[in-house]
C-alpha cells in the first residue's frame, strides 16, 4: 500500500502545480491587459487596443494547456488509485500510444473552450473592446 500512496502523492503534486500555474496565468493575463490598457489609453493609442487580443489569446491557449494536463493527471490518479499494489510502477505517462495522443489532443481544444476559461478570457477581451469603444 505504501507504493500506491507514494505514487498518488507524486501525481497529486503535479496536479497541484498545474492548478497553481493556471491561476498564475490568469493573474498575468489580467496584469498585462490592465497595464497595456492604461498605457495605450494614456498615450492616446486607442487604435492599438485591438492588438491586445493576441497576448490574451496566447494566455488563453496556455491556460487551456494547463487545464488539459491537469485533467490528464487526474485521470492518471484515478487509474493508479484502482491498481493493485503489485502493478504500481511510478509511471507518470498520461498516454501510451499515438492514437491515444490524438484523442487527448482533442481534449486540449475542449479545455481551451471550457466554460471557466471561456468566460474569463471572453470577459477580458470584452474589457478591451469596451475600452476601445469608450475612447
Amino acid at each position: 500500500m505504501q507504493k500506491k500512496i507514494k505514487h498518488l502523492e507524486f501525481i497529486q503534486g503535479v496536479v497541484d502545480r498545474l492548478a497553481s500555474a493556471s491561476f498564475r496565468m490568469k493573474g498575468w493575463a489580467v496584469a498585462v491587459t490592465s497595464a497595456a490598457l492604461v498605457y495605450l489609453s494614456a498615450e492616446g493609442l486607442t487604435d492599438s487596443l485591438l492588438l491586445l487580443s493576441a497576448p490574451i489569446g496566447a494566455f488563453w491557449i496556455l491556460d487551456g494547456y494547463f487545464l488539459w494536463q491537469e485533467r490528464l493527471f487526474r485521470k492518471l490518479y484515478d487509474k493508479v488509485r484502482c491498481l493493485p499494489e503489485s502493478d504500481i510502477d511510478f509511471s507518470m505517462a498520461t498516454y501510451t500510444s499515438d492514437a491515444a495522443w490524438q484523442i487527448k489532443l482533442k481534449g486540449w481544444t475542449r479545455a481551451i473552450f471550457s466554460v471557466t476559461l471561456s468566460v474569463f478570457y471572453v470577459a477580458l477581451l470584452g474589457m478591451v473592446m469596451i475600452a476601445r469603444w469608450i475612447s
